[in-house]
């Protein structure tokens, strides 16, 4: 466990919020329990601690959206800039830089409409990162990086524009965005899934529409907690506590549905 982050969120959170932030953010899952590792793959939500690229999207569009009044330009040097500082603070592992590269390229993807120059570029980088550790193309987080990424550039709305009256429109038109995106990296990434964990789950669409709006502030807010108590453990406890309510949602959540009879089907 080199990145000291783990530590910094292990001393402000009980379990199994710290393990499964770890999860979220660094893609961490040794410290997980066997139990809540079971629920997310029944639930279909494993991709939450795959640190696949999606999770960093995820962290790197509320950026983008924020900023976007400063003009398109701007947001999108300051976004670049949020991933490489992530990049920095996490440590340069294979994993870590990997998701930062897919998720980069999904969220440019997305906010600019260059479907066919990003799949072009997610097909190079992929190749270029194969060259480099040929072994990669038997990793899980590869594969889910890889068809995740594939799969938000192909469900890409090249040139949509909506009008929106008020903020209500807007937030509305945001949650279901999100919602379909995330339902689109899903459906890519199934054939993995059913692959390595032989299982379907037909409660998925379900989990993640109650989940997803939970995996921004649970991200924003630990990676704030994590940071600050790395360089003085009292300045992350407002953050890690404040994000301790999304977690035990969250937790709660998986795990109910996750004993739901016929939740999932293993093959």
């Amino acid at each position: 466990m080199d990145n000291p982050f783990i530590s910094s969120i292990n001393s402000l959170l009980p379990e199994p919020h710290a393990s499964l932030l770890n999860g979220i953010i660094f893609g961490y899952k040794a410290q997980l329990s066997k139990g809540l590792y079971q629920a997310l793959i029944e639930t279909g939500t494993l991709h939450i601690i795959a640190l696949s690229g999606m999770n960093i999207t995820i962290l790197v569009s509320l950026t983008a959206k924020t900023t976007l009044f400063l003009g398109r330009r701007f947001s999108s040097l300051l976004t670049i800039g949020l991933i490489v500082l992530f990049v920095m603070l996490v440590g340069m592992s294979p994993t870590v830089v990997r998701a930062a590269i897919m998720g980069s390229m999904s969220l440019l993807a997305i906010y600019f409409g260059r479907q066919y120059q990003a799949l072009l570029a997610l097909v190079l980088t992929s190749l270029i990162m194969l060259l480099f550790d040929l072994n990669l193309i038997k990793s899980l987080s590869f594969q889910l990086s890889f068809l995740a990424t594939l799969g938000l550039i192909l469900a890409n709305r090249k040139g949509e524009r909506q009008l929106k009256n008020s903020s209500w429109e807007k937030l509305i038109y945001s949650i279901k965005e999100n919602f379909r995106l995330t339902l689109v990296a899903q459906l890519f990434t199934l054939p993995v899934i059913l692959y390595y964990f032989q299982r379907i789950s037909l409660i998925s669409p379900i989990a993640n529409l109650l989940i997803e709006w939970a995996v921004q502030p649970i991200m924003v807010l630990g990676l704030t907690a994590s940071v600050l108590g790395y360089f003085w453990l009292p300045a992350g406890f407002i953050p890690a506590w404040l994000a301790w309510v999304p977690l035990t949602y969250l937790i709660t959540v998986i795990r109910l549905l996750a004993r739901i009879p016929g939740a999932s089907f293993e093959f």
